[in-house]
């Protein structure tokens, strides 16, 4: 009687065990896989990102440590003026899942346009919700350098941080990765395309992005 009554608490705690062994590789098997995520960190140098090529960098280097390195990852961003590059053209077809296994678009066309991107599923590369509007801090606005539908600003005015390079000069677009905004105008609400950073420094460096409700965060896809 004492062996049986000692056997039901140890095969649930084996049980119990087992699930916690597993539920580990699960997670991993999704950040693996994953094919989007936002940043959990910003460069901290503003908008200042070294070009693309420092962007698609970060992206690869926070890919790589969440288990999904296998992968090639680009930032979603545009740049203007003389070779301008559309950030739609530069992330690959899709699908695309988050750190949980969550689809946030199946292609480039419902990405940009009745996607599934919301605070719970816009996650960093960890599988965690970024702060929003209502978070200490919030870290919603995103670089894009975008206009809604993914293309490239035209050259006259500076929407990009002088592509990527300025911590001190210019403004950049960002979206709102909660999809919330100060009015339930869509443009508040847009992910990519929300409004410009602005602050005393001039629109570019850390101090400005975070005074709007930012990070210096970005959008990371994998092209592959």
């Amino acid at each position: 009687m004492t062996l049986t009554r000692i056997g039901a608490p140890l095969a649930a705690c084996l049980s119990l065990l087992s699930v916690a062994q597993v539920l580990p590789s699960v997670a991993q098997a999704q950040q693996a896989a994953m094919g989007f995520f936002v940043t959990s960190v910003g460069i901290g140098k503003g908008a200042d990102l070294g070009g693309l090529a420092g962007a698609d960098a970060h992206c690869q280097t926070l890919g790589k440590a969440a288990g999904a390195g296998a992968k090639t990852w680009h930032a979603y961003l545009s740049t203007q003026g003389a070779g301008a590059v559309n950030a739609r053209d530069r992330i690959g077809k899709g699908p695309w899942t988050n750190a949980k296994g969550a689809v946030v678009a199946k292609d480039v066309a419902e990405l940009h346009g009745a996607n599934n991107l919301t605070k719970q599923t816009v996650l960093t590369e960890k599988g965690e919700v970024n702060n929003g509007r209502g978070d200490t801090p919030n870290r919603h606005d995103v670089l894009t350098g975008s206009q809604p539908d993914g293309t490239a600003f035209a050259a006259d005015k500076d929407m990009t941080c002088k592509n990527y390079t300025s911590s001190t000069q210019g403004a950049v677009m960002l979206g709102h990765a909660d999809r919330i905004g100060l009015t339930e105008d869509p443009v508040a609400k847009s992910w990519n395309s929300s409004h410009p950073s602005r602050g005393a420094e001039g629109g570019c460096s850390q101090a400005d992005l975070r005074s709007t409700g930012g990070d210096g965060l970005l959008y990371c896809f994998a092209t592959n």
